[in-house]
């Protein structure tokens, strides 16, 4: 009686050790499976995808769009995602707001997004991560470090380049146009903010005014038309987006006026006038393809991965050394749209190894 009563005991307390060491396992091994921010190791593949855009009217967000869609595309066939659930706020931070609580309702498995406001959208963020969906954020910024990763060129170093060029092209002297992009978008911000320290280190340089449009070339031209009926004298344009400058040369054009030297981006309609009109001109690249990378991190972190919480995507310089070589590829894209470098798998791994 006394030995099976040992026994059993001893039985119970084996059985108990073996559990509790098999529940440690399990939790050591979901840890290890959860490697990155809001990811908890519980979702599997195929995964659903939330793609909350801010607004899908620029051609730089349709062709953003149209990366993501393909890369969605071709993780299907891997077996990895099953859906991509697809929403256009109009420009409204707060209907972004509600289209990624949505998101989060239907406990979508990631979201990829580009805030319509750097703040605003900070709790339902949060909110999403709380709830293990993998979060990836690009080109617009929010403010909360709750994400899986943040994906972007460095916006301030495209200010400041953009303005030194600017400056040498000039002499250091002379009085210049500002145009920004959206108030309050942290690309738009984040860009004038690196030219500054530019242009305050170099007191010939005027800023005789500025103004904030859309990144479409229509409005960005009559923009700077009112700008250029109050400004007679004007030395250099720092354009601080690609619409943005094909829509001050055509301004420029418009009123009879000379060209100036111009910076921009690589809008295939800027590229072309620039070649067109001989223009002094400097450009770099926010890589429409920045979409398809960021639901490929997602996906990378959902399968167990772990991705760095910033991903920095280098600046390319475009130049009148570089120029043809972006031109030569432009019946590739949109007579109004942008001309990105290629991309590939490789290229994404390469950078998640930062």
């Amino acid at each position: 009686m006394n030995v099976n009563a040992s026994s059993s005991g001893a039985l119970r307390r084996f059985l108990k050790a073996t559990v509790a060491a098999g529940l440690a396992l399990a939790a050591f091994s979901g840890a290890a499976h959860a490697a990155s921010t809001c990811v908890k190791g519980d979702r599997k593949a195929p995964y659903t995808i939330g793609w909350a855009n801010i607004y899908s009217v620029p051609t730089w967000m349709k062709q953003t769009e149209g990366t993501i869609t393909a890369e969605v595309d071709e993780l299907k066939k891997a077996g990895l995602v099953k859906d991509l659930m697809i929403t256009d706020a109009q420009g409204n931070a707060q209907t972004q707001i509600q289209h990624i609580q949505s998101m989060i309702d239907a406990n979508v498995d990631a979201i990829v997004v580009i805030a319509g406001s750097s703040n605003a959208l900070d709790r339902v963020i949060s909110d999403a991560c709380d709830k293990g969906i993998a979060i990836v954020n690009f080109d617009s910024l929010v403010n909360t470090d709750k994400v899986t990763a943040k994906i972007n060129t460095d916006s301030s170093e495209w200010g400041g380049e953009a303005a030194k060029w600017l400056v040498n092209k000039l002499g250091g002297k002379g009085k210049i146009i500002v145009m920004n992009g959206p108030a309050g978008i942290s690309v738009s911000d984040d860009r004038r903010r690196g030219a500054q320290p530019v242009l305050d280190a170099n007191k010939g340089i005027e800023v005789i005014t500025e103004t904030n449009t859309e990144y479409n070339v229509a409005p960005a031209q009559e923009a700077m038309t009112s700008l250029l009926f109050a400004n007679q004298e004007i030395d250099g344009v720092l354009s601080l987006g690609g619409a943005l400058s094909a829509g001050s040369v055509l301004a420029f054009d418009r009123q009879g006026r000379e060209q100036v030297p111009i910076t921009g981006e690589n809008a295939r309609q800027f590229l072309e006038l620039w070649k067109e009109k001989g223009l002094k001109g400097w450009a770099t690249m926010q890589p429409n393809w920045l979409g398809a990378l960021s639901v490929y991190t997602a996906v990378q972190a959902l399968e167990g991965k772990s991705v760095p919480a910033f991903i920095k995507v280098p600046l390319p310089v475009i130049d009148d050394s570089s120029i043809d070589s972006y031109l030569a590829r432009a019946d590739k894209f949109p007579a109004d749209g942008y001309i990105y470098s290629d991309y590939d798998k490789a290229l994404f791994d390469k950078l998640l190894a930062q």
